[in-house]
């Protein structure tokens, strides 16, 4: 929390913010402006969504805190930049983003808001180093809703590549780097997001469909077309990387392509040796590299999926309960950092390890449960939690009478 201190106007939104990760890092179920006030000792709500709604604080800037705070600790050469969408179930159509759109988590087009992260990859460890709110058409066409939600009457529209391609300049632009970036079919599919890359001297291996369309010497083909013409000894068996079962094995093959763009070009296809199940990925990069190199980049896609369950399931990523862009951008910042917390602390225990050799290595949920045995749980007496219990009934009362009225007015 030092080092974001510097962000805030005023010394109690710090403390309060301080309070609030601590919130994040607990084991609640549920973790809002209420749950979290009360965890906290705080009589109302009213003061963290004071500090989500109107405190003077600068969210991204946290951000850029919270990004050299993963690089510093997990610093790689080898890590690698991996990008990805994930998507809140929402109800109603007041919060910001929402629309009834495609989303993994829910895998079903649901009423919801997604927004695209930035996970930085290493060896010792990964976290989420960057986000961005997708805002659908419905909004920006909008301006008053958009003005509303806090989003401003000139937003425009942004699709997920572009928000990835912002993100990953931004990672660069700050003077971090590194060699690879990977991402499922949504950004390999776009080729303006990798001219950009290319432009910037990036590789990368970018998931595609079985449509997409290759040159090779010998013309332009589907890419499923030309797995079909593969001889057998074309593939090879490779590791993708451990997995919690031990190295996750596929047959794996690699096609040369041709283009006049300075660069090496390749498509990559992976067969499961189980089901011969097919996935299709574009390859670039600035100098010739071994095929375990463009298999090992595409195997570290996974990072961003526990990323998102460990940030969701341990940081309360998406059980935010805001309506406006300001606050989702500091709750899910702040989310963001107490994640990056637990991976710091992971990977720091992981590489001076002394215990038996009969222990398992800690993981975040390991660490987040001794943290909060050890340090931080609160020791709330019973006259707190009867006090909690008469504004939440209050407020309900509120809320109903209210209720009632609007539906009365409405019928006469």
């Amino acid at each position: 929390m030092g080092r974001i201190a510097g962000r805030f106007v005023r010394v109690e939104p710090r403390l309060r913010a301080g309070r609030l990760v601590l919130g994040l890092l607990s084991d609640m179920p549920r973790k809002n402006c209420w749950t979290i006030a009360e965890w906290a000792g705080e009589k109302t709500p009213h003061g963290m969504q004071h500090l989500l709604c109107r405190a003077s604080w600068d969210a991204d800037a946290v951000r850029d805190d919270v990004r050299e705070y993963v690089v510093e600790h997990l610093h790689d050469e080898a890590a690698i930049l991996v990008v990805d969408e994930t998507g809140d179930v929402k109800k109603g159509t007041r919060t910001v983003g929402v629309q009834r759109q495609y989303t993994g988590t829910a895998g079903r087009i649901e009423n919801s808001q997604v927004a695209v992260y930035l996970v930085y990859a290493g060896a010792r460890g990964h976290a989420a180093v960057d986000r961005e709110l997708y805002v659908p058409r419905s909004w920006t066409s909008d301006p008053e809703r958009c003005r509303v939600a806090g989003l401003g009457e000139d937003a425009v529209l942004a699709t997920k590549p572009e928000l990835a391609r912002t993100m990953i300049e931004r990672f660069l632009d700050a003077g971090r780097h590194v060699d690879w970036v990977t991402g499922d079919e949504v950004y390999g599919g776009n080729p303006k997001l990798r001219a950009a890359l290319e432009e910037r001297g990036m590789a990368y291996v970018f998931a595609v469909a079985c449509s997409a369309e290759v040159t090779t010497g010998a013309g332009k083909f589907r890419a499923d077309a030309l797995a079909r013409k593969l001889p057998r000894r074309a593939w090879q068996k490779l590791s993708a990387g451990c997995g919690a079962k031990g190295h996750r094995y596929y047959d794996w093959a690699v096609i040369d392509l041709t283009d006049p763009a300075p660069g090496h070009r390749q498509l990559l296809i992976r067969r499961n040796r189980n089901t011969g199940e097919l996935a299709y990925y574009r390859c670039h990069s600035t100098r010739t590299v071994p095929p375990s190199t463009l298999v090992r980049t595409a195997g570290s896609r996974w990072r961003v999926e526990e990323t998102f369950q460990t940030t969701k399931g341990l940081a309360g990523l998406d059980e935010h309960q805001v309506r406006r862009y300001p606050s989702w951008s500091r709750w899910v910042t702040l989310a963001m950092l107490a994640h990056a917390f637990l991976a710091v602390v992971r990977a720091d225990e992981r590489t001076r390890r002394t215990g038996p050799d009969d222990l398992a290595p800690l993981t975040c949920n390991e660490i987040q449960h001794l943290f909060l045995a050890v340090t931080v749980r609160p020791l709330n007496d019973l006259a707190h939690r009867l006090g909690w219990s008469d504004w939440r009934r209050r407020h309900q009362a509120r809320s109903q009478t209210s209720h009632y009225r609007r539906q009365t007015e409405a019928e006469t």
